[in-house]
């Protein structure tokens, strides 16, 4: 809520800032108990709304390692039509003594709308072309190397070599591999919880916060408050606690498969030098990246 007026979608009695508050809280909660060692940074702590902007900013100023977004959907309801006859509608045409009277008939028509029957959970991640800019961001900061200590740092590192590029492509796509990774992982959860599961989405316009955030970042759409039956299973107890429960596991899931991925990365016995003083190259700019975004 903001000045006293809500935010976002409506239902038939309720509204979505609150419920994806209520949702988020939960999963605050959730995530503390199973994740005591995990720092939570909430971005809209309170009921009033935070800009899209400001919220992205307080990720990327706690250098954060993950971004959760709560939303609610929402479909127009559907509009009907029905040919109910005709009607006589009298004008006039001409001007003077050519002045004369015209009767037609016009098609008369009943309106209606009904709900939309539009269900299902849904959880978005930032497009794949941003990869681009995060490319351009290792290439330009190439300039690193120029350090005094840059040969003690990275070792012998040509940014413009085939085997640079082809780990810094691999390196700029991290943020959608991960992101990409964890939206299945939620949207299993939900399938799991007997939820109706519309998929996991890319987005390139439109999601700020997915945007603008320097790390993996997810939107949860919770479900369709436009829907009633939904729209009662989001304001109750039972059906927040159930889906902070999806996301949380979601997360420990993540968390689970990253140690894994890492586990396999540190791995370096039988990898080249140059490939292992790229990485580590890379790694100091996604670093100085997440700082700066």
């Amino acid at each position: 809520m903001s000045n006293g007026v809500y935010n976002g979608a409506a239902g038939s009695y309720s509204h979505e800032d609150v419920i994806s508050l209520a949702v988020a809280k939960e999963v605050v909660r959730q995530l503390g108990e199973a994740l005591p060692d995990v720092k939570i940074i909430e971005t809209r702590p309170t009921a009033y709304i935070v800009d899209l902007h400001r919220r992205a900013d307080i990720a990327n100023d706690n250098h954060g390692d993950l971004f959760i977004s709560i939303h609610c959907n929402a479909m127009d309801p559907i509009r009907h039509s029905e040919f109910t006859g005709y009607k006589n509608v009298t004008s006039y045409v001409g001007k003077g003594k050519k002045r004369r009277k015209v009767t037609r008939r016009v098609k008369q028509y009943r309106y209606w709308t009904t709900p939309n029957p539009a269900h299902g959970t849904e959880t978005y991640i930032w497009g794949a072309h941003k990869n681009s800019d995060k490319e351009t961001a290792v290439r330009e900061n190439a300039p690193m190397l120029q350090e005094e200590n840059a040969k003690d740092n990275y070792g012998d590192i040509d940014p413009n070599s085939p085997e640079f590029i082809a780990l810094a492509l691999v390196k700029t796509k991290q943020f959608f591999k991960r992101s990409a990774q964890l939206s299945n992982f939620v949207e299993e959860e939900f399938i799991k919880a007997g939820r109706t599961s519309r998929g996991e989405h890319q987005r390139q316009i439109g999601i700020w916060v997915l945007q603008a955030t320097a790390m993996p970042s997810v939107l949860v759409e919770t479900g369709y408050i436009t829907n009633k039956t939904e729209e009662d299973y989001l304001n109750s107890k039972e059906g927040q606690e159930e889906i902070a429960r999806c996301v949380t596991v979601a997360v420990k899931n993540y968390i689970d498969w990253l140690e894994k991925s890492n586990l396999q990365n540190t791995n370096t016995e039988n990898t080249p030098s140059w490939a292992t003083n790229t990485k580590s190259f890379l790694e100091m700019v996604e670093k100085k990246e997440k700082k700066t975004f």
